[in-house]
């Protein structure tokens, strides 16, 4: 697939917009001129992206923020550039879209353009060794600043694909309350992570070299840098994580969180046809019945699905827990409370 090109995809989007969305392009238009007005300036914030040995996905978004100060101390300069926005101002700032960014990595330079929402989401053919690698991204003149990159290697036939509320840290918030949680509960040291599910994942890459870690969440790009901090902080295994855009679409009033898991299975399924994923997620609502059609869709592609089941309060909070029912046969299923008992039943089929 080639990079996206700086083209006018967004004035054929234009012509069918929502109304709602029509009214927030207008609303981010005025917030803009007024931001601009007060020295603010765009500012890319990156994002962990993946790729094969022939390609990368590289994912950032462009806000508007105060300008670092030419006499602020170097440390904390350093630090602003690779956190990004942070807390609350990630939600309140102005995302800049149609605006052209600067990539370079492995070599290629090329230059995309943000959408509406100020959110680069492209893949760019380069030939890079299986490992880390970090992308180089830049905006109208801002500071450069390094995207992370997890390159999957030919020889790797094994990934995982994770949810995160509820799954690698404990929400325990009824689903209408999680957004404002996230909004405005940005610190990682007020988040809980899920009894033995980091020692888990860590368990499952050591006995996978090279396996890559997904996060699939259906929460805002705002809360990338506070989730990455976290996982970080509780000894998760980097990877990257793959959110949306909250607000409305060019023809939908609010985004579609199943269709944002759903299409990032495919896609993952598709970019990695050797790979067989094991998927792990939890009781409350969806995760089960995104993981069932999954398996059903890619038949031998799924290496296990893992269930962390939530306690009696928790489920309350959830909204009830899964109805799914229809596992497929050949796919093994485990279920646990916590990710030691997960850990074992997953040794029971041979992935531990």
């Amino acid at each position: 697939m080639p990079a996206s090109p700086p083209t006018p995809a967004g004035s054929r989007e234009r012509q069918v917009r929502h109304r709602a969305a029509r009214l927030e392009d207008w609303l981010h238009d005025l917030r803009e001129r007024w931001a601009r007005r007060r020295g603010h300036v765009p500012t890319v914030v990156p994002y962990t992206g993946y790729g094969s040995t022939e390609w990368v996905r590289v994912l950032c978004r462009v806000l508007l923020s105060r300008p670092i100060a030419p006499d602020e101390p170097s440390k904390r300069r350093r630090k602003r550039r690779e956190q990004g926005i942070r807390g609350w101002r990630s939600f309140t700032s102005v995302p800049v879209g149609d605006v052209p960014v600067i990539i370079e990595i492995g070599g290629e330079r090329i230059e995309v353009l943000a959408d509406r929402g100020g959110v680069v989401d492209t893949r760019i053919p380069v030939s890079l060794s299986p490992g880390w690698h970090q992308a180089t991204l830049r905006t109208e003149g801002s500071e450069p600043v390094e995207a992370p990159i997890w390159i999957v290697g030919p020889d790797v036939h094994f990934g995982i694909i994770s949810d995160v509320d509820d799954t690698v840290m404990v929400t325990a918030l009824p689903r209408p309350f999680v957004a404002f949680w996230n909004t405005f509960v940005l610190d990682e040291h007020a988040r809980i992570p899920t009894p033995g599910m980091a020692v888990l994942y860590e368990r499952l890459v050591r006995a996978h070299p090279g396996a890559p870690v997904i996060y699939l969440s259906t929460g805002a790009w705002n809360v990338a840098p506070t989730l990455t901090r976290f996982l970080s902080r509780n000894l998760y295994p980097a990877g990257p994580l793959l959110l949306t855009d909250w607000g409305p679409t060019h023809d939908r009033l609010f985004r579609s969180g199943r269709a944002h898991k759903e299409e990032n299975l495919r896609r993952l399924a598709e970019e990695f046809p050797d790979v067989r994923w094991l998927l792990i997620g939890d009781d409350g609502q969806h995760d089960e019945e995104h993981y069932a059609n999954f398996a059903a869709e890619h038949p031998g592609r799924v290496a296990a699905v893992a269930i962390r089941e939530l306690s009696t309060g928790e489920a309350v909070l959830a909204g009830g827990r899964s109805k799914a029912e229809q596992h497929g046969a050949d796919v093994p299923w485990v279920s646990a409370s916590d990710g030691s008992t997960l850990a074992d039943r997953l040794g029971e089929h041979g992935l531990l």
